[in-house]
């Protein structure tokens, strides 16, 4: 074939959305026989299998040649792809140079072009990414106004999805979440270009997750999973994809192929270098591997993910609870606390939080903190949101001894849990209800609500919390453990010295030394840390 009928043959490839078959095809051309255009949709193809460098490379010649045929807009358009690729992957300040580039050339052009709507696209971004909330705010209102004005669904879709993150950011998070509802709605009826519709995808799903509205969460990343399955050789959003769908899987109790999915992410993300981005996949791997009791391999993929630039916290504090160093699972939850302001990313840290300050004895604390994730909840109006707040108020009355109050929490968290089918969470309600019913003297109901979870934990392999349940079933003192040295365990696990179990117990330290190393022998443990982790797992402390 000669060079003119390939150069038709990657431009239908490319309008096919043929990915990797336009990249060769345009890469093996000589550069001499591609057009700005040309390298446009090098650039497109290039970015979509995971080429990002060769699509930054082919955006400059684009932008080089549209500039020598004195095309400013065609120019314009080419800055704006630059500015947006590298702002994507990182690079703030030479996509802050581009914009800056692209609307010194618009200062040359007459009139209201819809090419100024684009570039404010790239600067809306640049605010985002600057943590410049107001800014962006007015930039997006912008966005869409130019997409309606000028009739680009691909502005309309864009301005709409910043808008709606943005208000979901201010507290709005109803108001937000139609607003992206509407944004996917222009995708749904076409016209969107693709390097459009794979941010806003990931953007949608990724709100839903962060507000716990699993239900849009799931319809999404399935429409996701369907619209990526249909690009050959496509790469790029291919990792965050089976990141939702991991997140998912896990929901449902799903582990191993939710751990699947976050090892194809993980790859993904490799290969379309964004390796930054693999934190997230394993910070969701080292919360399965912890749910599943391999406390080693979680740990290992937490700090994968921290060498990656991604904190995996709640999930490494509720690590260390699990393996008993209450003090740091403490000292982590009240930091993230004390860092993270906005309402939608403390409702993702506060169910954690008030778990690890009720195994610390922290019960007002705990209840300061669950009234907060409460009015969150009912705000939101999600309703995974509002199980997680029903749990921890649960909770936090059983730790108040109020029983029939938290009987009542607990069972409408289940409910909810049940309903979106997420087996894990459900059956932790069942544990809380089980103990609760126990105080109150119903034995027989006790035992069915834990053999009940006991048989859920079981069918996950969620060991920890099986072992644990298992232990609740038979509730004899652990290992023959005296009554005196059950109340020393339990202050033992909740981070006390020595010294301070002898004062609350009026006992001596010689006496509470006694008592200590008889509990090591019974419970076969040599340490303070692995002695607090017994007691966790059994719900002693």
């Amino acid at each position: 074939m000669g060079v003119v009928d390939n150069l038709l043959r990657a431009r239908a490839e490319y309008e096919r959305r043929e990915w990797l078959a336009a990249f060769g095809t345009l890469s093996d051309l000589d550069a001499d026989a591609l057009d700005g255009d040309d390298f446009l949709r090098l650039a497109t193809a290039a970015y979509l299998t995971g080429r990002t460098n060769d699509s930054i490379h082919a955006l400059q010649r684009a932008y080089q040649l549209h500039v020598d045929a004195g095309d400013p807009l065609a120019a314009i358009r080419s800055a704006f792809w630059l500015a947006q690729t590298l702002l994507f992957s990182g690079e703030s300040v030479v996509g802050g140079g581009w914009v800056a580039r692209a609307q010194r050339l618009l200062e040359d052009v007459p009139g209201d072009v819809v090419e100024r709507g684009y570039v404010l696209v790239a600067v809306t971004l640049r605010h985002v990414f600057a943590g410049e909330f107001p800014a962006a705010a007015r930039c997006a209102d912008e966005v869409s106004d130019y997409g309606r004005r000028f009739g680009e669904p691909d502005l309309t879709a864009m301005g709409l999805c910043v808008q709606g993150r943005l208000a979901m950011y201010s507290g709005r998070v109803r108001e937000g979440l139609a607003l992206l509802d509407e944004a996917m709605a222009c995708i749904s009826t076409g016209g969107v270009s693709t390097m459009f519709v794979g941010h806003i995808y990931c953007a949608m799903i990724e709100a839903c997750q962060e507000v716990s509205d699993l239900g849009r969460a799931e319809t999404w990343t399935m429409a996701l999973t369907t619209w990526c399955a249909d690009q050959p050789g496509l790469v790029m959003f291919t990792g965050q994809c089976a990141v939702h769908r991991g997140q998912l899987m896990r929901m449902h109790g799903a582990y191993d192929a939710a751990l699947e999915e976050f090892e194809l992410a993980v790859h993904r993300y490799t290969a379309a270098e964004t390796s930054t981005a693999a934190g997230l996949a394993l910070a969701e791997r080292g919360d399965v591997l912890r749910i599943r009791g391999a406390y080693d391999e979680a740990d290992r993929a937490y700090h994968a993910a921290l060498a990656c630039g991604h904190e995996p916290q709640p999930g490494l504090a509720l690590l260390w609870l699990a393996r008993g160093r209450i003090a740091a699972a403490l000292g982590a939850a009240r930091r993230l606390i004390a860092e993270t302001k906005n309402s939608v990313h403390r409702s993702r840290i506060l169910p954690a939080a008030i778990e690890i300050l009720l195994a610390a004895g922290a019960f007002e604390e705990a209840a300061d903190l669950g009234d907060e994730l409460s009015r969150i909840s009912a705000t939101f109006g999600c309703a995974a949101l509002r199980a997680m707040a029903g749990h921890a108020r649960g909770c936090i009355a059983l730790a108040r001894d109020d029983h029939a109050a938290a009987i009542t929490e607990l069972r409408l968290a289940a409910r909810i849990w049940s309903e979106l089918d997420a087996p894990y969470e459900a059956a932790r309600c069942r544990v809380a209800i089980g103990r609760a019913l126990r105080a109150l003297g119903d034995e027989e109901s006790a035992r069915s609500d834990l053999t009940a979870a006991r048989r859920a934990f079981a069918q996950l392999g969620a060991v920890p919390a099986e072992r644990a349940t298992t232990e609740l079933l038979h509730p004899a003192k652990p290992c023959g453990l005296t009554a005196r040295e059950l109340e020393v365990l339990r202050l033992v696990a909740a981070g006390h010295s020595n010294p301070e179990i002898a004062a609350t117990l009026v006992l001596s330290e010689k006496t509470v030394a006694r008592h200590l190393s008889n509990i090591f022998t019974k419970i076969d443990v040599t340490s303070r840390t692995a002695a607090a982790a017994f007691a966790y797992e059994r719900h002693l402390s």
